[in-house]
């Protein structure tokens, strides 16, 4: 079993900057498509970014383009870098992973086989 936890949430102005971090207790196949998805009140959960960790191919949604980053740490850790946040930012934010070839449908929750517990993202105008 593989535990993934996250760290790096908080309350920011519009324009500022959070970074999360997820780290998985080990690395593998299993968990070599690492990304972020959020979900806010009322809505779906929806895939932030994505990074393949055995490529370092990276995807993100429309909406984080340009403002948002996700890197690779060491082999264990992945990074959401947001930038410029806006209101429309303000969800709880997850970390998930899946093994690598399902990289390609990363916007799909249901390819996701661990979870970490979510860090709150909360963006004030």
């Amino acid at each position: 079993q593989v535990q993934l936890v996250e760290s790096g949430g908080g309350s920011v102005q519009a324009g500022g900057s959070l970074r999360l971090s997820c780290t998985a207790s080990r690395a593998s196949y299993s968990t070599s498509c690492m990304a972020w998805l959020r979900q806010a009140p009322g809505k779906e959960r929806e895939g932030v970014a994505a990074i393949n960790t055995g490529g370092g191919s990276t995807d993100y949604a429309d909406s984080v383009k340009g403002r948002f980053t996700i890197s690779q740490g060491d082999e264990n850790t992945v990074y959401l870098q947001m930038n410029s946040l806006k209101s429309e930012d303000t969800a709880m934010y997850y970390c998930a992973a899946a093994p690598g070839g399902a990289c390609w449908s990363w916007r799909r929750r249901n390819v996701y086989n661990y979870w970490g517990q979510g860090t709150q993202v909360t963006v004030s105008s």
